[in-house]
């Protein structure tokens, strides 16, 4: 098999099968919360988000993150001080502790034995043969005011005390954007790369880094690099602007975003750092031969 036909075949999303266990995972997390009789008086959204829900997924990276937000209580911060005029505050009974045990007690009544609660974020579901892992969220509405305009999240508090803002819508409607502007390349090449770096795992030849690092880095790159006619001159093109861009220390202007573009992809609080963008560039170039 030549390069080409290789890195083609890395292009493409997770098997029939493979979607099919992470459809029935997504399903019967919906059905758990649809059997909890306390959730019939709570206004919750349940959806799946990040790569699952992007379509750039693959099979070493195959979990389901399904976020279940608690609707009745929407919270909220502003850019600058007098944006928003605050309303009145929340005084239902769903704070964060009881949404997260609500939550718990439905997975454990679904997945007997399957529920890991350890994680400070998610509850983990383990899977099974017809099932893939799944990471439920619980969180909540939040609202970003800015000067001109605001911007819908979720807010999750964690159980460390701390919390995390997210935007998975934005990261839907940004990917579904940019794939329809590289004629439909962008989430290949964020496949293709996800891949590598799998096989790169796998063989010990880099360290393992985290899926949506990977597809924030590709979604970094410009649409022109997508347009070369085959794979093999994409992804020199992405792993050379990947190694390029990234050297030095992080600028004042121009910086790279996550794949949501409400975040800086680098920043002191981040998991990854721009050495890891170039290294990871740098070992992928290595690993596939290229001169």
């Amino acid at each position: 098999m030549s390069l080409e036909d290789q890195l083609s075949g890395w292009t493409g999303p997770s098997s029939d099968t493979e979607k099919d266990k992470q459809d029935r995972t997504e399903r019967m997390i919906r059905q758990a919360i649809d059997s909890r009789a306390p959730f019939n008086n709570c206004s919750l959204k349940v959806y799946a988000k990040g790569s699952y829900a992007n379509n750039t997924n693959v099979r070493s990276d195959s979990d389901v993150d399904v976020a279940v937000e608690c609707t009745d209580a929407q919270y909220w911060k502003e850019s600058e001080k007098g944006v928003h005029t605050p309303g009145k505050p929340y005084e239902g009974i769903w704070t964060p502790a009881k949404l997260r045990a609500e939550l718990l007690s439905a997975m454990k009544a679904k997945f007997p034995d399957q529920v890991d609660s350890t994680g400070t974020t998610a509850i983990r579901i383990n899977s099974s043969s017809a099932r893939v892992d799944a990471d439920v969220v619980p969180c909540f509405s939040f609202r970003y005011y800015m000067k001109h305009g605001s911007r819908d999240g979720t807010k999750i508090f964690k159980t460390d005390g701390s919390s995390i803002v997210n935007y998975p819508a934005q990261q839907l409607e940004k990917g579904i954007a940019k794939n329809k502007q590289t004629g439909y390349a962008y989430k290949k090449g964020a496949r293709l790369l996800k891949r590598i770096e799998n096989k790169m795992a796998e063989s010990g030849t880099f360290r393992e880094l985290p899926s949506f690092f990977i597809e924030c880095l590709v979604f970094n790159c410009p649409d022109a690099v997508f347009s070369h006619s085959t794979w093999t001159e994409r992804l020199r093109a992405m792993l050379f602007l990947i190694w390029d861009q990234l050297q030095g220390d992080e600028p004042d202007s121009g910086r790279w975003m996550e794949a949501n573009d409400c975040f800086f992809l680098f920043h002191s609080d981040q998991k990854w750092s721009r050495e890891d963008g170039r290294e990871f560039s740098k070992a992928a170039w290595n690993y596939l031969g290229f001169k």
